[in-house]
């Protein structure tokens, strides 16, 4: 199993965005993941469409974008059009079924790939039924728009219990965590099963980035 780390643009310089950008690509990342936070559905306001728009066409990494927003299935059609190759939207966000199924497939159809993500106080069994559909599962492992929280150790029970989930059915689907992972927590979540590390300063206060991508990789083989 395949692991990644995806440096978290929360972290960056904004002054000097496209610079933090294309160090991070030189330094070997492969995902790079970008947060839009709305300031309703999470207390914070981070970057939007105009800032997606200019960054995605800047790198050739995955476009890892999660949107901690209301509405999502009115909005994330938009995030795809702007660039992002994967769109995680909230479960708390839509709670309605039919409106998840149908914001799947419309992003599906538009070829972008789909993620699901759950706060820490979600029950990760909500993701069952939308599994089979989806390409990627975010784990929080702190409460999101929230800077500077811990690492929730609950997060390790709910990736453990999706690994199972997506190795007895064979299911093509990622599982990524955010929040709080560096080099002391980035090991227990890869022996539960995760294979997507979101890691914000733990990457960008180095110099010099290729450092801590390859220890945090390297702590991450299982």
């Amino acid at each position: 199993m395949k692991n990644y780390v995806a440096p978290s643009l929360l972290a960056a310089d904004k002054q000097r965005l496209s610079e933090e950008i294309k160090l991070a690509e030189e330094s070997g990342a492969e995902y790079l993941h970008f947060d839009v936070m709305d300031g309703k559905f999470v207390p914070s306001v981070s970057f939007g469409l105009e800032e997606l728009e200019k960054i995605s066409k800047l790198h050739k990494m995955v476009n890892d974008v999660h949107i901690m927003i209301e509405n999502p299935d009115e909005e994330a059609i938009k995030y795809a059009k702007a660039g992002a190759d994967i769109v995680t939207f909230h479960i708390e966000a839509l709670p309605c079924m039919g409106c998840l199924a149908k914001t799947i497939k419309a992003l599906h159809d538009y070829g972008t790939k789909v993620g699901i993500s759950i706060k820490p106080r979600t029950k990760v069994n909500a993701l069952d039924p939308f599994l089979q559909d989806i390409d990627l599962v975010l784990i929080m492992s702190v409460e999101p728009g929230k800077g500077g929280q811990p690492f929730m150790k609950s997060a390790l029970r709910k990736i453990k219990y999706l690994r199972r989930v997506i190795d007895r059915h064979h299911y093509d689907v990622l599982i990524e965590v955010d929040g709080g992972i560096n080099e002391a927590t980035v090991a227990s979540c890869a022996q539960a099963g995760a294979e997507l590390f979101v890691v914000g300063s733990g990457i960008f206060r180095h110099a010099n980035y290729s450092q801590p991508l390859k220890e945090l990789r390297d702590l991450a083989r299982i």
